[in-house]
């Protein structure tokens, strides 16, 4: 049954909700997953940024999942799009990668939750309830993370100029990947890796990429005992 907290007429009819992933098993999983707790779902999928931006624009959704790392456009700039367009749609945003890289971030742009791949269990359950509630799902973990995050003088580091993609970039650079790893993980080219890292680089004031790697380690930007 869906929680008596959530809005009556969402109660009443199927939860509509948009999965998209560019990957199928996981999409399947996600799908089984929530289907173990809400009676009456009804699904769309999409694979890629694009995708998921045009079902959004064309149907009605309760909630929007959205995979951070999808080929083209990511999950960070659809959260964007989804957002301008459609304020009060919850979107939340799912990764591979640990909080401490894109969480802020992501619900800085407006999603009502980052949910972890690698705990997606109750914690989605959990992030959709939150969501047809209208409110936002934080993790303690992550309340932690935003609270150090108030208590720092963020202003002014290099790292916060860039753009979503290009701190994606950065995190996967610095946690020693090469740029022929990055643009397969993140189905890009091996140019368009190049470029990013270019721009990543001049913004910072960096040189190279073991500049990277201390800089990134330095700032904590990822999880050295989950990698990215």
């Amino acid at each position: 049954m869906i929680s008596d907290k959530m809005n009556t007429s969402v109660a009443e009819r199927s939860v509509r909700i948009l999965i998209a992933d560019d990957h199928y098993v996981v999409r399947q999983g996600l799908k089984d997953v929530l289907r173990a707790r809400f009676e009456r779902l009804e699904f769309g999928e999409a694979s890629d940024g694009n995708e998921a931006l045009q079902l959004v624009w064309n149907q009605d959704w309760d909630v929007v999942l959205l995979d951070i790392s999808m080929p083209g456009r990511g999950g960070m700039d659809a959260l964007k799009e989804v957002k301008q367009a459609k304020p009060r749609l919850p979107v939340i945003i799912l990764s591979m990668h640990p909080e401490d890289q894109f969480a802020i971030r992501a619900l800085k742009l407006g999603a009502c939750a980052y949910i972890c791949k690698d705990s997606a269990g109750s914690n989605l359950v959990k992030g959709v309830e939150a969501a047809l509630r209208g409110e936002r799902f934080i993790t303690p973990s992550l309340a932690d993370q935003m609270a150090g995050h108030l208590h720092k003088d963020h202003e002014g580091l290099p790292h916060e100029v860039l753009s979503d993609r290009e701190y994606q970039v950065l995190c996967l650079l610095g946690s020693g990947k090469t740029v022929k790893e990055v643009a397969g993980g993140l189905s890009l080219s091996i140019k368009t890796i190049s470029t990013y890292r270019t721009r990543i680089i001049e913004k910072m004031g960096l040189t190279n990429n073991a500049q990277i790697v201390r800089y990134v380690i330095c700032h904590k930007l990822i999880d050295l005992e989950g990698g990215t």
